[in-house]
């Protein structure tokens, strides 16, 4: 994990002194003198810049995009948002933290300022939204003092560089797996993309001109869904005057999870006392992925950072929102003193409300996962407190009357009461790990099984939440109100994964994560302390954590064809023939087809062989303690170290995986043509027209078969890249669909007088689509079907480049 010291930052920090270690407990120093110590503090801060400002120029984002993209990240996220938060809290910390949490208070001012803007038809001017807080901050005096605050701590350089790392790694990670790899726009009709991109591209166009939003795929389909990040995508394209596939393929992603890396970095530091469980926090939640064993699968829901970083705008959008609502809710609960570590200011009562009202209600529908699982850490800290207490937690009721407001808010007004497909069912999303549907096992040979199944889910999904587990067992559960906060939404999250079905249940076991790795830094920060090591125990110790990833990523690469795991089976099979079955069920290859957990068997030998070599370890470290009492009380952050960085490969594998091919899972189709057509009618088109197309499914193959039946109806490019509503494009995502069991379209007959447009055209068929549903243009792409020659009699001919032809109705 590297190394760190405690440091206490505060207002009132002596000036930098030579020598090993001050009475602050910095070792090394703050800053130096003059414009040189100024130039040092920042330097880190450019640093990172500079290497996510290389990542987006090198994967030939355009150079006034960018700048016009720091144009609307200052003028309209950072500048409103840091003036409203120095307004609220009571008394400055770092100026780190202000940025970054004035950053996100300035998200959810966007929320408003689109929710007053749209609905006066005034999105055209959105980009003056940013007024209605400069103003009033530069008219009234009592708020000017906000604009320029001085007593700012200051922070040790040697955390600046850490934290910047962590901005570092996402930045270089993107670049290699997202940005080099996805172009802005298809260069030829060979061209594909990941399935989702497309559909949350349409959200965030439906969301520049639609309030609230609709499914762009249906036009006035209402859309019960968390939809809070599109409309930051939205509000980025309008105040920026940005292109959206830009937006969404180049700046927001890497921007928002530098975000997150720098919000992780204040909370845990604000929560825990400890400014260095921040750059630890924020490696456990993006670097140290899913203990998998290397065999890169994801058994257990979706991953946190493979894929779902890039692949999910609303989760990675959510993130620094649900930190900012930790850090508020958990400011609330923090007795300075109590929970050790140096000082950090309380926000204030009125900040720590209004703050968490903001970030609640925000956090309601950017996820739908964020609310409930902070709830539950509320829950478990309010009943430990009635019942340690015996009185009511009143701060604790408090604060959960506002975080169920924000719930209740988003059940009723943005999803409608529906559950997009998630329901109550025990075990679903394990099940398949232990079904036995032959019987073929016995009754202790089934027991085993579950057993094996759920510590494969416990190391796969929890392993870098071990760091709290020394901070469970020294305080023998004797736990400060945040930190009984912070391991109820940890438990929650996987609980809720547990017990309800469907994969969009995962997001679930995100959230929870969340609370879990700045738990698991607060635990390891307490375990370093305790160790008590000096300064070379502190350079072997980050030479053992760099040393041991090492060994690991290199066992993982060396060995990615797992043929360690066959010839393990093999061996135990030869050692423990059974009558039952049990071990070819879970070990072999499934030759009976009893659908068990073999597919398991890699997370768990290598989740058993861990733990056997930690345990040893741990009995040769206490033999050789007795005799060298130096190392007594120092063993436990070395196993720690080894166990949280036991993740730490799975983000290496995915480095090497290949470009947008056919043999990429969730790839599809993204003809150049197809792009241009839907481009050509954004430019010539009004928000308010509707399309028409002939186009619902998506084919892997690109229609190669025509005469193919149509069974998955995920096609989203149209109303993305036109930035328009469709009457019927592809509904797979429809609320509707997703909460049912059945695929087919709900409404045939406007399906079917969608498809007469095309192929049995009538002057009353095309009139009726014109007056009726408001459609301008007909999309129709001829490797689907060819339209009827009476289209062209009908109908005006506006565009054609051979595969997409574009009619317009009048």
């Amino acid at each position: 994990m590297g190394t760190f010291h405690d440091t206490p930052v505060a207002a009132d920090s002596p000036p930098a002194v030579p020598g090993p270690r001050r009475p602050d407990g910095v070792r090394g120093r703050l800053e130096g003198p003059g414009a040189l110590g100024a130039v040092w503090r920042f330097l880190p801060a450019l640093a990172a810049l500079a290497l996510l400002l290389a990542t987006l120029v090198a994967s030939d984002t355009p150079l006034n995009s960018i700048a016009r993209y720091g144009f609307y990240t200052a003028w309209g996220v950072l500048l409103p948002g840091t003036l409203v938060y120095r307004s609220l809290r009571r008394a400055p910390h770092t100026l780190l933290e202000d940025l970054v949490l004035g950053a996100v208070t300035g998200l959810v001012l966007e929320l408003a300022a689109w929710a007053l803007f749209l609905p006066l038809g005034l999105a055209g001017a959105a980009v003056l939204w940013p007024l209605l807080v400069v103003v009033p901050f530069a008219a009234v005096p009592r708020l000017r003092r906000h604009w320029w605050v001085r007593g700012y701590a200051k922070v040790p350089v040697g955390w600046s560089w850490a934290v910047a790392g962590t901005v570092a790694l996402t930045s270089g990670y993107l670049y290699r797996t997202y940005l080099s790899r996805t172009p802005l726009m298809p260069a030829d009709d060979a061209s594909r993309q990941f399935v989702d991109l497309s559909y949350q591209m349409s959200l965030a166009g439906n969301a520049k001109h639609t309030f609230p939003l609709t499914l762009p795929q249906v036009s006035g389909e209402p859309l019960q869904y968390h939809w809070f990040a599109f409309v930051h995508e939205a509000m980025t394209s309008l105040v920026g005057h940005l292109d959206l596939p830009v937006v969404q393929l180049r700046l927001m992603i890497p921007a928002l999870c530098a975000l997150t890396m720098l919000v992780a970095a204040v909370v845990a530091h604000r929560l825990t006392g400890r400014i260095w469980a921040g750059p630890i926090a924020g490696l456990l939640l993006f670097a140290v992925g899913e203990f998998n064993g290397g065999h890169g699968q994801t058994p257990f829901g979706s991953p946190q950072t493979t894929l779902m970083v890039w692949g999910s705008v609303s989760m990675t959008y959510s993130q620094p929102l649900l930190l900012a609502l930790i850090a508020t809710a958990g400011d609330a609960l923090r007795r300075p003193g109590r929970e050790g570590g140096a000082p950090v200011p309380l926000l204030g009562g009125r900040a720590v409300y209004v703050l968490t009202v903001l970030f609640a209600f925000a956090s309601s529908a950017a996820k739908a996962t964020s609310v409930p699982v902070t709830l539950a850490g509320l829950a478990l800290a309010g009943a430990v407190g009635l019942l340690v207490n015996r009185r009511i937690p009143w701060t604790v009721v408090r604060l959960g009357a506002i975080v169920a407001a924000a719930q209740l808010f988003s059940t009723a007004v943005i999803f409608a009461f529906k559950t997009y497909g998630l329901a109550v069912d025990p075990f679903s999303n394990l099940r398949h790990g232990w079904a036995d549907p032959h019987g073929l096992r016995g009754a202790s040979g089934q027991a085993v099984v579950v057993a094996l199944v759920l510590f494969a889910f416990v190391v796969n999904t929890q392993l870098r939440v071990a760091g709290a587990l020394p901070l469970l067992w020294r305080s023998r559960l004797k736990l400060e109100p945040v930190q009984w906060f912070l391991l109820g939404g940890a438990v929650a999250g996987p609980a809720v994964f547990v017990l309800v079905s469907g994969w969009n249940a995962g997001y679930f076991t995100h959230a929870g994560l969340v609370f879990g790795v700045l738990l698991s830094a607060w635990g390891y920060c307490e375990s370093f302390e305790r160790a008590d090591l000096g300064r070379a125990g502190r350079a072997g110790l980050a030479a053992f954590a760099v040393g041991w990833t090492a060994l690991l990523t290199w066992f993982v690469v060396d060995e990615h064809d797992l043929a360690w795991l066959d010839r393990l089976a093999e061996r135990l099979h030869d050692l423990h023939p059974t009558r039952s079955g049990f071990l070819r069920a879970f070990l072999g290859g499934n030759p009976d087809g009893n659908g068990s957990a073999s597919g398991l068997f890699p997370i768990v030998a290598a989740g058993l062989a861990l733990l056997g070599v930690g345990v040893l370890c741990a009995l040769l470290w206490w033999g050789l303690s007795r005799a060298v009492p130096r190392m007594r009380r120092r063993g436990g952050v070395v196993l720690l170290t080894a166990a949280l960085l036991a993740g730490a490969p799975t983000l290496v594998l995915d480095l090497p995986k290949p470009v947008w091919d056919a043999t990429v899972w969730g790839s599809m189709p993204l003809p150049a043509s197809k792009v241009d057509a839907a481009r050509w009618v954004r430019a010539h088109s009004e928000p308010t027209d509707v399309l028409a197309t002939n186009e619902h499914c998506w084919s892997y193959d690109d229609f190669a078969d025509p005469a193919a039946p149509c069974k998955d109806y995920r096609d989203f490019a149209l109303s993305a890249y036109a930035e328009r509503s469709v009457l019927v494009e592809g509904w797979a995502f429809a609320p509707r669909v997703m909460a049912g069991t059945d695929p087919e379209f709900w409404d045939q007959p406007l399906l079917a007088l969608n498809d007469e447009a095309f192929y049995r055209p009538t002057a009353q068929v095309l009139a009726q689509l014109h007056d009726e549903h408001h459609v301008r243009y007909l999309f129709v792409n001829r490797k689907v079907r060819a339209e009827s020659p009476e289209l062209a009699v009908l109908a005006a001919k506006v565009f054609d480049n051979g595969r997409i032809g574009v009619y317009e109705l009048h």
